[in-house]
């Protein structure tokens, strides 16, 4: 039997991309060796992306749509897309075209080799400017080196995931996700495929630098315990330098009264060192609280508005 391949695609105001995205995912499925079916998400859109989305159903019923009642993040989306995704091999690429559909041949292969996960990693970011490229660079070698598993450098969410470890992921319930640390999580047989990283071909950039940093940081937090302890280790590196101070000025103020390193200056000092200190210690436990928080409610991950192919696909 020729295998399903499923093609999960979050959109958000995508309408100038859709149609050479369909154009290039209908090439590239006709050169599988299987049948495909192409679920896109959108995800609160505001433009015309949820119409072009019900003119590409009318037109290809392998087009299966998912609109969701606001705006839940890529994230959420792209976890909609999975829960609802068919096929024996899920591939997971973002709408603007800077993961080149055509990859997918490749990835396939390996699929068909026995890896169980195809990451895409990133060789190159082209017309990426280096304020942009920079804070990539770091982020992903700090979060390698922080997490409590091992999390490819500079790989995004582009990728193949057999359904065995699409199964795997709908059964984790957490609130803020973080798609390629649940698939390094799992665990299996992973690889990588090597490519340069496209500019996006129309439209505006969705991820601002806000919004990337918001991503990091839930990351971060999410597969590292190094910040709680970094926190503790910072409090006793000043606990230890308040006691050394309490010591100097008590010998200033015995040997050399007149010093001025025992007047308000230094006493601001360590007042303002201290709160800084225990604001920060303060800030990082709002951060894993925040998140027990978001969990312990157990609101659904996304609403949906509307629905559309996947009947059709069953008969």
């Amino acid at each position: 039997m020729q295998p399903l391949y499923s093609f999960v695609i979050p959109v958000y105001n995508e309408e100038t991309n859709l149609p050479e995205l369909y154009r290039r995912l209908n090439a590239t499925g006709d050169r599988l060796g299987g049948k495909i079916e192409i679920i896109l998400i959108n995800d609160g859109s505001r433009d015309r992306t949820l119409s072009i989305l019900r003119d590409l159903h009318s037109q290809d019923r392998r087009v299966c749509y998912l609109s969701l009642s606001r705006n839940f993040g890529h994230q959420i989306a792209v976890t909609a897309g999975l829960n609802f995704a068919r096929g024996q091999a899920i591939i997971v690429m973002d709408a603007d075209l800077q993961d080149p559909p055509e990859l997918a041949l490749e990835m396939a292969q390996k699929w068909l080799d026995g890896y169980q996960v195809v990451y895409a990693q990133r060789s190159k970011r082209l017309k990426e400017g280096w304020l942009k490229r920079l804070p990539a660079y770091l982020f992903y070698r700090l979060l390698k080196r922080l997490a409590d598993i091992d999390i490819p450098l500079d790989t995004g969410d582009f990728c193949l995931m057999d359904g065995q470890v699409v199964q795997m992921l709908n059964k984790m319930p957490e609130q803020n996700r973080y798609i390629r640390g649940l698939r390094s999580w799992v665990g299996l047989r992973q690889t990588a495929i090597l490519f340069e990283r496209d500019p996006r071909f129309s439209g505006k950039v969705k991820y601002t630098f806000a919004k990337s940093f918001s991503f990091a940081m839930n990351g971060l937090i999410s597969f590292s315990r190094v910040p709680l302890r970094l926190s503790t280790y910072v409090g006793l590196l000043a606990a230890v330098a308040a006691l050394i101070m309490a010591c100097m000025v008590l010998y200033w103020r015995i040997v050399a009264p007149d010093s001025p390193l025992t007047g308000f200056a230094t006493i601001m000092i360590a007042i303002f060192f201290l709160g800084a200190v225990q604001l920060v210690s303060i800030g990082i436990l709002g951060e894993y609280i925040g998140r027990i928080y978001e969990e312990v409610k157990g609101r659904p991950l996304y609403v949906l508005a509307e629905v559309a192919g996947f009947e059709e696909n069953k008969k």
